[in-house]
């Protein structure tokens, strides 16, 4: 039976001293059928272990309805992890920032008030004891004596930078044994002396999270665990980006110097990330210190493996770097040729108002809900109720979360941003029906915002006076069977095809390719909105940028004929679909 423990300062291994040289992929990031590849060049790289987050919220999108299937299927990750020849850490949370939407907690949790979150509260430690009790199921037999990969378990996520509930840790810890999880337990803080204080406890091993300074920093942890190995858990060798600033990207000279540093003195560590990915769907998270910024699609982190799975500079740097202190394979990674590059008119278009009805159930309230009182937890909502003012009048909300697009009958009339503090609206004299399309940019993933409703957050007034009577629609976009009907339907109908593209609307295009590859879609001709290549959502796309093209993993693309659909909120100038050669993720501020 293979064993691994802790001994002194060492990781032992077989009764062998041993380095833990990992890189972070997170599985719920990247394509089930792209994850053998991206592992297996973290190997190339000179990486023996894969470290992961666990998303609750994906894993448990409503109370009890848990999965780990598909995209999800953590045994069949730690299983490719093993086939590869490589260890595992497993970070279940609860609670994992990661840039992911609500820091992957559930918002389900907070529709209850007397929820106590992250602390030892009865309607919180049951939630999160059945959710971790499913996980750590799983992950039970892939632990290394019983011949699987996971050589550490981490028990919640930089707890002390948000509390110091020793309690509710040793529950956790509790919950973990009681599970029979018998590897080492660890946690992780930045180094600074209050939050390696009170984010761990004595029986767990304090692991450190930072990007540069390296000595100085493991310096701290030593002062704070004067035994036990030392492990930079999150070695941050790049960070993300939100919408409308630039791409993020950290030196590779000083990067690698970094990381030479922290090797030199004989740490573990967990490079974060090795391999971003992408925030599909509505993933991403988002962060609010004053000014509310959602995070971009792309989570390609300026890591050594780009978000396609290609190779970086910081690959071949970080490769010479482990190569001096460890053996690095004589194999190196084959690096793929350019995407196709063409373009492709959009046939077909039907307005979302149109299709709405078939995407969701109205449900009627005299006070406006959020989104969350209705069970609906990301994406988008239609609002409706009547207005009668015969003078510009101002219409007032108590708060958008996110972005609201205003019509009065068919006319769009402006649109309140919350990154913006938007709030208010002039109208002029107006009789019908008003109609507020919102949108969720993502939830904030760090800090007391956390957990917040998303949706219009009432009161709703006109010139002083609430109004009332208000129809909801949660639109629900996981199936897109519905918009494929209407734009058949407008196909059959002989429709002219679209010129150009004015929102809310979707649009169909289809397009060849002789075999399945990664493609990049250029999303500069477009305004703001959501793209799915055969009906996998690839995620948000805004003119703002940074990022100006969408990536499509290569499993998602058909040899043959292939569906694109978008639903375009604003507006496209030229109705043309491009696709090009390499991703675009913006500039750079240097």
């Amino acid at each position: 039976m293979t064993t691994f423990e802790i001994a002194g300062d060492d990781f032992v291994l077989d009764g062998e001293p041993y380095r833990i040289l990992s890189g972070a992929i997170h599985y719920f990031r990247v394509h089930p059928d792209d994850w053998a590849d991206r592992i297996r060049k973290a190997r190339l790289m000179g990486l023996n272990t894969i470290e992961t987050y666990v998303p609750w919220n994906a894993h448990e999108p409503q109370p009890g309805a848990f999965s780990a299937e598909g995209a999800l299927d953590l045994a069949r990750f730690l299983r490719t992890i093993q086939q590869e020849g490589m260890h595992a850490i497993v970070r279940p949370g609860p609670y994992i920032c990661a840039e992911w939407d609500n820091g992957g907690l559930p918002a389900w949790l907070f529709t209850d008030p007397s929820v106590g979150i992250r602390r030892s509260e009865p309607v919180f430690v049951a939630a999160v004891t059945a959710f971790l009790e499913r996980v750590l199921a799983i992950v039970e037999p892939f632990q290394i004596h019983r011949g699987g990969p996971v050589l550490l378990v981490q028990v919640e996520n930089e707890y002390g930078a948000y509390g110091d509930d020793k309690d509710y840790l040793r529950h956790l810890v509790e919950v973990f044994r009681g599970a029979g999880i018998t590897v080492p337990l660890t946690t992780v803080d930045q180094p600074q002396p209050d939050m390696l204080e009170n984010g761990s406890l004595p029986e767990l091993l304090k692991t450190a999270s930072f990007g540069s300074r390296s000595k100085e920093r493991l310096a701290t942890l030593r002062e704070h665990q004067p035994t036990g190995p030392l492990m930079c858990s999150e070695f941050w060798d790049g960070w993300f980006d939100h919408w409308g600033a630039h791409h993020h990207t950290t030196p590779v000279e000083q990067s690698a110097a970094d990381l030479d540093d922290l090797l030199a003195l004989g740490a573990s560590v967990n490079i974060y990330m090795f391999h971003g990915g992408t925030n599909f769907g509505f993933t991403n998270g988002a962060n609010d210190k004053g000014v509310y910024q959602p995070i971009i699609t792309s989570y390609d982190y300026d890591a050594p493996l780009d978000e396609a799975g290609e190779p970086t500079e910081k690959f071949w740097a970080f490769r010479d770097v482990i190569a001096k202190h460890a053996s690095v394979p004589v194999e190196e990674p084959v690096v793929a040729a350019s995407a196709p590059a063409f373009s492709q008119t959009f046939e077909s278009a039907v307005p979302l108002f149109t299709v709405a009805g078939r995407l969701g159930e109205w449900q009627h309230t005299d006070d406006v809900p959020t989104f969350d009182e209705l069970g609906h937890y990301s994406g988008f909502g239609l609002y409706r109720t009547e207005i009668d003012t015969h003078e510009p009048a101002v219409l007032e909300f108590g708060e958008v979360r996110d972005r609201a697009y205003v019509f009065v009958g068919s006319t769009r009339v402006g649109v309140l941003a919350r990154d913006h503090h938007d709030r208010a609206i002039t109208l002029s004299p107006s009789r019908g029906t008003l109609t507020v399309l919102v949108e969720d940019q993502g939830r904030v993933d760090y800090g007391p915002r956390i957990g917040e409703s998303k949706g219009l957050i009432g009161p709703v007034q006109l010139n002083g006076e609430e109004l009332q009577r208000w129809s909801v629609l949660p639109l629900r976009l996981p199936s897109l069977a519905a918009v494929r009907e209407a734009l058949d339907a407008s196909a059959a109908a002989g429709d002219p095809a679209p010129e150009r593209l004015a929102g809310p609307v979707f649009a169909r295009a289809f397009f060849e390719v002789e075999e399945p590859g990664t493609l990049f879609l250029d999303t500069t001709g477009f305004g703001k909105g959501v793209a799915w290549i055969n009906g996998f959502n690839l995620g948000r796309y805004w003119t703002r940028g940074p990022q100006e093209t969408l990536h499509v993993p290569g499993p998602v693309v058909r040899a043959g004929r292939n569906e694109l659909i978008i639903l375009e909120l604003e507006s496209a100038a030229d109705a043309t679909a491009e696709f090009v050669a390499e991703p675009r993720l913006g500039h750079t501020d240097f």
